[in-house]
């Protein structure tokens, strides 16, 4: 599976991003899908994952501002991001795995990986 993340950019806090992961190949909707993301000198944080049924699952950090779905049609999944704050700044990733278990948490846990698209929040 290739993955390619896409639509981050620099908006003002409180504002909205939706950021978009598109997937090669006809396996998309057995894969688990999860958002990472990397702030400066920080490690890799998981932020959200949503499983082949559409469960979802979030940080809770993020939780009750960021929403994750995915189209299986359309092998995307986005993460909607609302009332953004300055340390929701980083880098972030998409990534696939093939279980929903308490590994999807943890970054070395997923087996592929999207390029990462940055994500500014100015205050």
């Amino acid at each position: 599976v290739q993955l390619q993340a896409s639509g981050g950019g620099l908006v003002q806090a409180g504002g909205s991003l939706r950021l978009s992961c598109a997937a090669s190949g006809r396996t998309f909707s057995t894969y688990v899908m999860g958002w990472f993301r990397q702030a400066p000198g920080k490690e890799r944080e998981f932020v959200s994952a949503i499983s082949r049924g559409s469960g979802t699952d979030y940080a809770d950090s993020v939780k009750g501002r960021f929403t994750v779905s995915r189209d299986n049609a359309k092998n995307t999944v986005y993460l909607q991001m609302n009332s953004l704050k300055a340390e929701d700044t980083a880098v972030y990733y998409c990534a696939a795995r093939p279980t929903w278990s308490s590994g999807r948490y943890y970054s070395g846990q997923y087996d592929y990986w999207g390029q990462g698209t940055q994500v500014t929040v100015s205050s």
